[in-house]
């Protein structure tokens, strides 16, 4: 089911972010097609603030130059944790300049709007600018996003402003892995989904990763009836991410879940996180109804605990048996 050959990828996620967390503030170990997609959300031309981690990051596009420029100290906040953001960036920036950093005198001072609703001057930095600045911060909060940045380097990033590139590449790793286009086809609209999911949410005030890990439970509770920890559980997966270990039904209940989670959510327009709660319940619950239908018809149990692993070694040792 998850490949036309019968063969399924290691389950080492060698170019995946350790410590990513999907989407909402990357609550879960990505896959790469879910980094890639997720920057190219990043860097979409679509708004003047976009969300990080569940947090925003103001940005000017240049028309001249065709660039994007960065608030560095809505980055740097974010990516340092740190309680006061201005004043982290003018010690790390104060350091920078003795070192004789370059990456310093490329930023450049504009005017971004401010929660007062004026706007002030404050350094920004184009998108190679930004990377190399965050290089820079010498925080474990900032480590996930080293790693990826020394992993796929700036090649992904480029390919993150071109939604095409990025997709493509995303196809031939999945299908180089051993999956089946179907398959594929499926992962990469379920990321899309998730997307509009977690935007949907991040309109309605969920914040933290802790609410979106709640709301995830309960519609995955819903529909298959496992919550995430015990999904994995379940397909004794340990670090590697859920949905790439998900049959084609399954991926296809858990968008079901997700799109109508988000189409009640847009109708109702939950106001407090309890109202958020049960909009998921209700939207994992119309997917929990498919898969109960489909069980009683097929006889067949929808969620298994087949994983890319697991079914590598049967394919190893097919292999070596005598034919």
């Amino acid at each position: 089911m998850f490949s036309a050959k019968g063969s399924m990828p290691k389950a080492g996620r060698d170019l995946s972010l350790p410590a990513a967390r999907e989407r909402r503030g990357w609550l879960a170990p990505q896959s790469l097609a879910e980094e890639l997609l997720n920057w190219f959300n990043f860097m979409k031309k679509n708004k003047k603030v976009v969300i990080f981690a569940g947090k925003k990051i103001r940005r000017i596009w240049d028309e001249a130059k065709e660039l994007w420029y960065f608030s560095v100290v809505d980055a740097v906040g974010i990516l340092s944790g740190s309680a006061d953001p201005r004043n982290y960036w003018k010690v790390l920036k104060n350091r920078l300049k003795n070192e004789g950093s370059e990456a310093v005198t490329k930023c450049n001072q504009l005017k971004f709007l401010a929660n007062d609703g004026k706007y002030y001057l404050s350094d920004a930095a184009d998108t190679e600018t930004m990377f190399r600045l965050i290089q820079s911060i010498p925080s474990p909060n900032a480590e996930p996003f080293k790693l990826w940045l020394a992993r796929v380097g700036y090649e992904r990033v480029e390919e993150a402003e071109d939604p095409e590139k990025a997709i493509q590449r995303a196809l031939a790793t999945y299908l180089k892995k051993g999956y089946s286009k179907e398959w594929v086809d499926l992962r990469l609209k379920s990321i899309e989904i998730r997307k509009d999911l977690t935007n949907e949410w991040n309109e309605r005030s969920v914040a933290t990763r802790d609410e979106f890990a709640i709301l995830t439970d309960d519609i995955t509770f819903a529909w298959a009836g496992l919550k995430t920890k015990d999904y994995k559980k379940y397909k004794n997966l340990k670090k590697d991410n859920l949905r790439d270990n998900m049959s084609n039904l399954e991926l296809v209940l858990n968008m079901l879940a997700e799109t109508a989670t988000t189409e009640i959510s847009k109708n109702r327009q939950p106001k407090n996180f309890p109202a958020n709660r049960q909009v998921a319940k209700e939207g994992g619950g119309i997917a929990g109804t498919a898969r109960k239908q489909i069980e009683a018809k097929t006889g067949q149990p929808v969620i298994s605990n087949k994983n890319f692993l697991s079914a590598e070694k049967k394919l190893l040792r097919n292999k070596k048996s005598p034919h």
